[in-house]
């Protein structure tokens, strides 16, 4: 046994990078095991292993106490004496106990222990290759799909993606080639999980990562993001360069830039908007491609608004089942009320009958 052992410690070594020293003290603890569970004894064990000869020696280890009590863990100080006139009470002596057949006993648990160390080692390798990948675009290959995930190989594992970051507009088929979000890695206990994403906000990012330099290296800045994945999504950039047109830039030469995102997504429309300091400047920009007459801010929630739009814009300013305003309002973060100026005009105009002017005179008082 000493020299296979020894061999594929030295392969595991040179292969996997684990040290020797990490299987060997897993391997010593696993037979100290081996041996109580196979001999019945309760001792305290120690189990060393000679690297040099690759041997197994197996040792009962007692204390040096001045009255025995129990023989299996206490040697007397006058029996320790005998062997060595160096001990001393509370020393620790170590008895030799290998039984002659505990080779083969050594042989299988060394197998299990290298075996668990590789399924250890590859399990660490994969994690941290992917944890690096997390909340960035990796491309893989689907490779099969049940009424849970679709499953997608990026190489040397397999990662999943739940009905919640499938896009409802696409078909997964086998051996499709696919970009997708890695949003989480786990360290499960049967190994690394990969969850991935074509749903998530972040995809749109790192997209635009890829398809704009600009903001990639940080002259245009991604702001927010609002997305209904496979139907439109509202991205709001702005710049860090007074010389840079931050929605034109994004957009590209004829569209260009804009439409590769698109085609990627399989349609999926996107509005690009300029981010403003300017908060009722920045709602009407999100509401794009509606016309926005005014922003009326609520005095009672900070967060919330009303916008005037003309009546002919009414339509186009809610969008169908209410997504373009929906959008905007993830988008800027306000809770947006849209109003037509006739109807704005209507409830202002209700408003203003139901208070009392400043200047009207008050009802003279009864004479007595």
């Amino acid at each position: 046994m000493s020299k296979e052992l020894m061999n594929a410690l030295t392969s595991l070594e040179e292969e996997k990078g684990i040290k020797k020293e990490i299987v060997i003290d897993a391997l010593e603890a696993a037979l100290a095991s081996a041996y109580k569970r196979n001999y019945g004894q309760a001792q305290n064990v120690a189990v060393e292993f000679d690297q040099k000869k690759g041997d197994v020696h197996v040792y009962a280890v007692k204390k040096v106490v001045e009255d025995v009590v129990d023989p299996r863990l206490e040697v007397s100080l006058e029996e320790a004496t005998g062997i060595n006139r160096g001990y001393e009470l509370d020393d620790d002596i170590k008895f030799e106990v290998t039984p002659k057949n505990f080779g083969r006993i050594a042989a299988q648990t060394a197998k299990q222990v290298i075996m668990q160390r590789v399924r250890e080692a590859e399990r660490s390798i994969i994690f941290d290759q992917y944890s690096q990948y997390e909340n960035e675009v990796i491309t893989g290959e689907v490779e099969r799909q049940d009424h849970r995930f679709v499953y997608v190989n990026l190489g040397n594992v397999e990662a999943v993606m739940g009905h919640q970051d499938q896009m409802p507009n696409e078909t997964y088929r086998m051996h499709d080639r696919i970009k997708v979000y890695v949003t989480e890695v786990d360290n499960a206990a049967k190994g690394p999980q990969v969850f991935v994403s074509r749903t998530a906000p972040g995809l749109l990012k790192r997209l635009f990562e890829e398809e704009v330099p600009e903001i990639y290296d940080g002259t245009v800045e991604i702001v927010s993001i609002a997305r209904e994945a496979g139907d439109r999504a509202k991205v709001a950039v702005r710049s860090n360069s007074s010389d840079i047109d931050p929605v034109g830039t994004s957009v590209g030469p004829k569209g260009q830039r804009v439409q590769t995102i698109v085609n990627e997504l399989g349609g999926e429309n996107m509005d690009i908007v300029e981010w403003t300091d300017d908060q009722a400047k920045f709602i009407a920009n999100a509401l794009n491609p509606a016309e926005v007459v005014d922003v009326i801010f609520d005095e009672n929630n900070e967060r919330a608004c009303t916008v005037i739009v003309p009546d002919y814009q009414l339509s186009l300013a809610i969008g169908k089942r209410g997504q373009n305003a929906r959008l905007a309002a993830k988008l800027t973060g306000f809770k947006i009320d849209i109003k037509s100026e006739s109807e704005a005009e209507g409830l202002f105009s209700d408003r203003a009958a139901s208070e009392p002017a400043d200047d009207e005179p008050s009802a003279p008082e009864d004479a007595e």
